[in-house]
């Protein structure tokens, strides 16, 4: 079963990740732009969901200039990795649809933050409350592995202390990433406190750790502004490994 789970759930990354350079597209405008609504040349885009879902091509351009943004090619191969991982670690239990829904819309919101320094609201406050219902639903089921109230008390605790820090130092860390750590906290918190101050560390570490070296190089100055949330999502998600491979 678990070696057909992890293809599974690698098939499902790529698929889902050959669909994120559209919305990365669309996205990656500073924030006092709207959201792009057009391809490059000008063609309106659209498809499913007002023509935010499909390929990153424009019918209506010519034959060599159809593709527009990134190529999917990088996206599903990195959305694909992570969700065989996480099926690997997790293995068949409720909470591991709620990880793999998850996993695109974090590569997503890592590009998008990479691009423009940005972590859009349309993205973070739909995927707090999302995870907080799915993992719900998820504690209801036999064989879940984690609580839900600590899950919510997570998501409070740490959407909390990254409201701290940011009213200590808004220079040093966007509201988004506020926004994103109710996200976060909910799922570490999902497998427990220790897993929580793990994979939070992870990423205050790493972010630290990248920023002083940017700056010992020279290739940032102290007043730089940087993408934190690649960051916070890739600690959390060493959290969740590591949650997952002690809850068995």
């Amino acid at each position: 079963m678990q070696p057909l789970l992890i293809v599974l759930a690698a098939a499902y990354g790529a698929a889902a990740g050959l669909l994120v350079p559209r919305p990365l597209y669309r996205l990656a405008v500073d924030p006092e732009e709207p959201w792009r609504g057009a391809c490059p040349r000008g063609h309106a885009l659209t498809g499913p969901a007002r023509g935010w879902l499909g390929p990153a091509r424009c019918a209506g351009c010519r034959g060599g200039e159809r593709d527009y943004g990134t190529g999917p090619l990088p996206a599903a191969a990195l959305t694909a990795l992570v969700c065989a991982g996480l099926a690997a670690a997790v293995g068949a239990r409720p909470e591991l649809a709620v990880w793999l829904l998850l996993v695109p819309l974090g590569v997503l919101l890592t590009a998008v933050d990479l691009a423009v320094n940005r972590l859009p609201d349309v993205l973070t406050l739909p995927m707090a409350g999302g995870v907080a219902a799915l993992l719900g639903a998820a504690a209801l089921l036999p064989h879940s592995a984690g609580s839900w109230p600590r899950a919510l008390l997570g998501g409070a605790v740490l959407g909390g202390a990254y409201l701290v820090l940011f009213l200590i130092s808004p220079s040093g860390m966007g509201f988004g990433d506020v926004k994103l750590a109710l996200t976060l906290g909910v799922a570490l918190g999902w497998y427990g406190w220790d897993v929580l101050f793990v994979g939070a560390f992870a990423g205050l570490l790493l972010g630290s750790g990248c920023a002083a070296a940017l700056v010992l190089t020279r290739r940032a100055g102290r007043r730089t502004a940087m993408a934190f949330g690649p960051f916070m999502i890739l600690g959390a998600g060493a959290g969740l490994v590591l949650g997952a491979l002690g809850a068995g």
